[in-house]
């Protein structure tokens, strides 16, 4: 037995040309490359696509369901209307600690000994508190103006058009006016009438008519022989 020679240990080994041919068997061509790495990278966008879509149901999970959304609604409400009796309460509350300020308490009468005196500090008290009513009124006019325009400008700028606010107007004179645009319209038909003379329909005139036409009668009745017609007067032919 050479060195040369291949060993075997144990089981039968291949010769040199069965390794030749397996070394040409394990050689990948470019073409199939390429296909394997195309079946590689749709795999990973499959595998891409099911991991966001898995991600996207864990996500929706959180989401609000309408049963949820109406309770939070019907809570919000609640609370809304808590609070703004709160804010109501505290107007109250801020508008009688106003008042208890300014109100000045009567005196009692019977046990006053200078009336006067009482009558110049209510005097003086209602000129200050209408003095200074009718400077609030003038103040709040003033806001309302600068406001308007304001708001004209603005709707200017816009490009819109704020109907104005149109004054009632009674409609009695509306239907006078229209009655009289009536009579105005209506036409005299009889002063385009032909004038007739009253006249022309006069007994003679209808006598002779008639008795023209008898006379034209009679000559025909004599054309006809042996005719059996009566005259107007009962005699017969």
């Amino acid at each position: 037995m050479s060195w040369d020679s291949p060993l075997r240990f144990g089981g039968p080994q291949a010769t040199g040309s069965e390794v030749d041919e397996d070394e040409d068997d394990s050689v990948v061509t470019p073409a199939e490359a390429r296909k394997v790495a195309e079946r590689e990278r749709k795999k990973e966008e499959v595998r891409k696509r099911l991991e966001e879509a898995s991600r996207a149901k864990k996500a929706k999970k959180g989401f609000l369901t309408p049963e949820r959304k109406k309770k939070l609604r019907k809570l919000l409400m609640m609370k809304a209307a808590e609070d703004l009796k709160q804010q109501q309460m505290l107007k109250e509350q801020e508008r009688q600690r106003v008042l208890q300020e300014r109100i000045i308490p009567l005196p009692d009468l019977d046990e006053c000994d200078d009336l006067e005196e009482v009558y110049n500090q209510m005097r003086d008290r209602l000129i200050a508190l209408e003095s200074e009513n009718y400077d609030v009124s003038y103040i709040v006019r003033q806001k309302d103006f600068e406001i308007n325009e304001l708001t004209i400008a603005v709707n200017d700028l816009r490009g819109k058009f704020v109907k104005p606010t149109l004054k009632k107007v009674s409609k009695t004179e509306g239907k006078f006016d229209k009655l009289k645009k009536k009579e105005a319209a209506k036409v005299d038909f009889r002063s385009n009438l032909k004038q007739v003379d009253k006249n022309q329909f006069a007994m003679d005139e209808v006598k002779k008519y008639w008795k023209s036409k008898l006379v034209k009668y009679q000559r025909v009745v004599k054309l006809i022989p042996n005719s059996k017609c009566r005259y107007l007067d009962g005699s017969k032919q």
